[in-house]
């Protein structure tokens, strides 16, 4: 996938398809173009090797997400499935990476990885979320690892390990029995980073906490889960990681976690 501007607006010029995925083109929002990737087959299975390549060219505002959860399955081999995605923004260009959740289904092995390549003046908004098993089940083996590079230097290098032979992956350590975890990266040039971390928990919005109530089984399970949303160094990005029960929890943490952002002081 690739996206130009043409002097006027973002254009789509490459928008090629393979294997499960076939990517729509959506309407533009706020000048930026869209893309949702729909999944044409199950996947990934067992043995599976997929990769998004996405680049978006100078000045260049791109959107991509997917019409539905990703379900990592079991498939008819033990070898685990890979899942590269690679994200490239040059000078000036704004790209959005909103996925749904990835659901780690039992029996499931699953490597993910993201690459990440930023200009100085690129701008990025990468939200990854991950439910450890589908309901009343426990999770595959999930392995994720996020790269980002700004201007050729390391911003962030992270590594996470879940369910099958990972020790202390549910532990009070990492997920303290909580099955939805995920983070939301933000970084531009003008954001605000000369601050302290923010904890965000469950008493952060009253409003967000009447929501889960009415969406999670009537209310028979109290709205619980934390986000925390940190300054990186070496370059101007927060980080926010949260932990949840619940998937729509954790994107009202996440979400909650945007509203902390502001401009830098002029």
């Amino acid at each position: 996938m690739r996206a130009a501007h043409n002097g006027r607006v973002t254009t789509l010029p490459l928008l090629h398809n393979d294997g499960p995925f076939h990517l729509r083109r959506l309407r533009s929002r706020d000048g930026r173009a869209r893309v949702s990737i729909v999944g044409a087959m199950s996947a990934p299975l067992g043995g599976d090797r997929l990769a998004l390549d996405i680049h978006a060219e100078a000045r260049a505002e791109l959107e991509v997400t997917t019409a539905a959860a990703t379900l990592a399955l079991r498939g008819p081999t033990d070898a685990p499935a890979t899942y590269d995605v690679r994200l490239t923004a040059d000078e000036h260009a704004t790209l959005h990476w909103l996925p749904q959740p990835l659901i780690s289904a039992q029996g499931s092995t699953l490597h993910q990885t993201y690459t990440v390549e930023l200009a100085p003046t690129a701008r990025l908004v990468l939200r990854e979320e991950q439910l450890l098993g589908r309901t009343a089940e426990p999770p595959g083996h999930l392995t994720t690892r996020l790269t980002v590079r700004r201007a050729g230097r390391t911003l962030l290098d992270q590594h996470t390990d879940y369910g099958g032979p990972a020790p202390g992956w549910d532990g009070p350590a990492v997920l303290a029995g909580h099955r939805a975890t995920g983070q939301l990266l933000v970084v531009d040039p003008d954001l605000d980073t000369d601050r302290e971390s923010v904890l965000i928990d469950e008493a952060e919005s009253e409003a967000e906490a009447e929501a889960d109530r009415a969406g999670d089984a009537g209310g028979v399970h109290p709205p619980t889960g934390q986000a925390v949303l940190v300054p990186l160094a070496g370059g101007p990005a927060l980080l926010a990681t949260a932990v949840a029960p619940t998937t729509t929890r954790l994107r009202h943490l996440l979400d909650t976690a945007l509203t902390h952002l502001r401009p830098a002081r002029t």
